[in-house]
Protein backbone atom coordinates (compact mmCIF):
# COMPACT_ATOMS: atom_id res chain seq x y z
CA UNK A 1 0.00 0.00 0.00
CA UNK A 2 1.15 3.64 -0.99
CA UNK A 3 2.03 6.06 1.85
CA UNK A 4 0.02 8.52 2.06
CA UNK A 5 1.72 11.77 1.14
CA UNK A 6 1.28 14.70 3.58
CA UNK A 7 -0.34 18.25 1.50
CA UNK A 8 2.34 21.28 1.91
CA UNK A 9 -0.59 23.38 1.32
CA UNK A 10 -2.45 24.69 3.97
CA UNK A 11 -5.63 24.54 4.02
CA UNK A 12 -7.71 28.14 3.34
CA UNK A 13 -7.72 29.80 6.84
CA UNK A 14 -12.03 30.30 8.42
CA UNK A 15 -13.55 33.37 5.98
CA UNK A 16 -11.07 32.69 3.46
CA UNK A 17 -10.74 35.82 0.73
CA UNK A 18 -11.09 33.05 -2.30
CA UNK A 19 -14.09 30.87 -0.83
CA UNK A 20 -15.67 34.22 0.05
CA UNK A 21 -15.48 35.42 -3.77
CA UNK A 22 -16.04 32.13 -5.26
CA UNK A 23 -19.81 32.13 -3.29
CA UNK A 24 -21.12 35.36 -4.57
CA UNK A 25 -20.09 33.35 -8.00
CA UNK A 26 -21.97 30.74 -7.25
CA UNK A 27 -25.11 29.18 -9.06
CA UNK A 28 -25.95 28.36 -12.86
CA UNK A 29 -25.89 31.91 -14.91
CA UNK A 30 -24.84 34.21 -12.25
CA UNK A 31 -20.98 34.85 -13.90
CA UNK A 32 -23.37 35.34 -17.16
CA UNK A 33 -25.35 38.14 -15.83
CA UNK A 34 -22.20 39.51 -14.64
CA UNK A 35 -20.64 39.08 -17.59
CA UNK A 36 -23.51 40.97 -19.99
CA UNK A 37 -23.54 43.39 -17.36
CA UNK A 38 -20.05 44.51 -17.89
CA UNK A 39 -20.53 47.43 -20.33
CA UNK A 40 -23.85 48.71 -19.41
CA UNK A 41 -27.12 49.00 -17.46
CA UNK A 42 -29.82 45.85 -18.78
CA UNK A 43 -32.88 45.82 -18.30
CA UNK A 44 -34.72 42.20 -17.47
CA UNK A 45 -35.99 41.66 -21.35
CA UNK A 46 -32.77 42.28 -22.57
CA UNK A 47 -30.85 39.93 -20.21
CA UNK A 48 -33.86 37.17 -21.27
CA UNK A 49 -32.18 38.12 -24.74
CA UNK A 50 -28.63 37.88 -24.09
CA UNK A 51 -29.42 34.57 -21.89
CA UNK A 52 -31.58 32.72 -23.76
CA UNK A 53 -31.44 29.12 -22.08
CA UNK A 54 -32.23 30.59 -18.52
CA UNK A 55 -35.98 31.05 -17.18
CA UNK A 56 -37.37 34.17 -16.18
CA UNK A 57 -37.94 33.11 -12.33
CA UNK A 58 -34.22 32.16 -12.22
CA UNK A 59 -33.35 35.18 -13.87
CA UNK A 60 -35.02 37.10 -11.49
CA UNK A 61 -33.72 35.08 -8.34
CA UNK A 62 -30.20 35.61 -9.83
CA UNK A 63 -30.67 39.15 -10.24
CA UNK A 64 -32.16 39.35 -6.24
CA UNK A 65 -29.17 37.11 -5.17
CA UNK A 66 -26.84 39.14 -7.04
CA UNK A 67 -28.42 42.94 -5.69
CA UNK A 68 -28.64 41.69 -2.05
CA UNK A 69 -24.89 40.47 -2.29
CA UNK A 70 -24.19 43.82 -3.58
CA UNK A 71 -22.54 43.58 -7.34
CA UNK A 72 -25.77 44.35 -8.99
CA UNK A 73 -27.99 47.44 -8.62
CA UNK A 74 -31.56 47.49 -9.51
CA UNK A 75 -32.53 50.87 -11.01
CA UNK A 76 -36.25 51.96 -11.55
CA UNK A 77 -36.12 54.44 -14.46
CA UNK A 78 -38.94 57.06 -14.44
CA UNK A 79 -40.53 56.50 -17.25
CA UNK A 80 -44.10 55.04 -18.19
CA UNK A 81 -44.47 52.17 -18.46
CA UNK A 82 -41.87 51.24 -15.35
CA UNK A 83 -38.54 50.27 -16.37
CA UNK A 84 -36.31 48.59 -14.22
CA UNK A 85 -32.69 48.51 -15.45
CA UNK A 86 -30.14 46.78 -13.70
CA UNK A 87 -26.08 47.54 -13.11
CA UNK A 88 -22.97 46.40 -12.02
CA UNK A 89 -21.93 47.63 -8.42
CA UNK A 90 -18.29 49.04 -7.86
CA UNK A 91 -17.98 45.64 -6.40
CA UNK A 92 -19.53 43.64 -9.31
CA UNK A 93 -17.15 45.72 -12.02
CA UNK A 94 -14.25 44.47 -9.29
CA UNK A 95 -15.16 40.72 -10.56
CA UNK A 96 -14.91 41.68 -13.68
CA UNK A 97 -10.85 40.40 -14.32
CA UNK A 98 -11.62 37.14 -12.52
CA UNK A 99 -14.56 36.35 -15.25
CA UNK A 100 -11.82 37.58 -17.80
CA UNK A 101 -9.14 35.26 -16.71
CA UNK A 102 -11.75 32.31 -16.54
CA UNK A 103 -12.98 33.09 -20.01
CA UNK A 104 -9.25 32.71 -21.04
CA UNK A 105 -9.14 29.19 -19.31
CA UNK A 106 -12.10 27.97 -20.72
CA UNK A 107 -11.30 29.00 -24.14
CA UNK A 108 -8.19 26.58 -23.63
CA UNK A 109 -10.43 24.33 -22.27
CA UNK A 110 -12.35 24.25 -25.64
CA UNK A 111 -9.39 24.11 -28.22
CA UNK A 112 -8.09 20.43 -25.92
CA UNK A 113 -11.27 19.38 -26.14
CA UNK A 114 -11.75 20.24 -29.20
CA UNK A 115 -8.14 18.51 -30.49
Amino acid sequence: MLKRRLNRVLPPPPGCALSLCVRYLRGAWTANILWYLKHQPRRFSELRGDLPGISSKVLAQRLRRLEEDGLVARLRARSSPVSIEYSLTDLGLDIQPALAVLVIVGEKIKRRSLS
